[in-house]
């Protein structure tokens, strides 16, 4: 059961519109940052003791409420039905690349996608996803691309090094080798077999004979 100061912090994340710094709860509540961090550990513990539908999480470096994973299919169901606002494939692409890849420029996005990505980098310009991150410093100085805080919030990650590795997305080599051999339209030629080709087996009707006449005791050279 929260205290004062828990429901403190409940009633302040439930009216905020984004994630809550430890420290801006701090001075709020008048109360050192470790405690603060100590009381949203035992809430984020209390509720999923209880499996309620919400958790509460550290995001962008604070701290918000957000649904319960498990309840994911829902959720999903009530916030995109008739919704046509969505992102495209294209722009999931284009917003992965920026994300592993940042600081990068639009040019070098395009090299990577093998195509314009003018429209799409406005797109999530727009809708706050990434932002201008500097200049490179090369011919040009080219504008540099990053991720945000919103993409943060939206990810549910804390920092961006939250993100997976791209590692675990890549097929292991056994993998791709056995993708390239089925690729292949007939198997490589034996080396051994083509030099050293096997002498033709007697079909069973010639073994049957030739054991007879040996029974017979007749000279199976007699044939020759």
């Amino acid at each position: 059961m929260a205290d004062a100061d828990g429901q403190a912090i409940e009633a302040i994340l439930m009216v905020a519109d984004q994630p809550v710094e430890p420290g801006v709860l701090a001075q709020l509540l008048e109360v050192p940052v470790s405690r603060v961090e100590e009381r949203c550990a035992a809430l984020a513990a209390e509720y999923e003791a209880e499996e309620r539908g919400f958790v509460l999480v550290r995001v962008a470096g604070g701290y918000r409420f957000q649904s319960h994973p498990g309840q994911s299919a829902y959720v999903e169901r009530f916030v995109l039905e008739g919704q046509s606002a969505r992102l495209s494939a294209a722009a999931l692409e284009t917003l992965a690349i920026v994300a592993y890849k940042q600081p990068i420029s639009r040019a070098q996005v395009a090299a990577i996608r093998g195509v314009s990505v003018d429209g799409v980098m406005r797109t999530l310009q727009t809708r706050g996803y990434i932002t201008e991150a500097g200049r490179d410093p090369g011919p040009g100085q080219a504008v540099l691309f990053g991720t945000t805080d919103e993409f943060l919030e939206r990810m549910g990650f804390d920092t961006i090094r939250d993100l997976p590795p791209l590692g675990q997305f890549v097929p292991a080599a056994e993998v791709m080798e056995a993708l390239e051999d089925g690729l292949r339209a007939d198997p490589p030629p034996d080396p051994e077999s083509e030099a050293t080709p096997s002498a033709p087996q007697p079909s069973p009707a010639e073994r049957v004979s030739r054991e007879t006449r040996r029974e017979m005791g007749l000279d199976l050279e007699d044939d020759l």
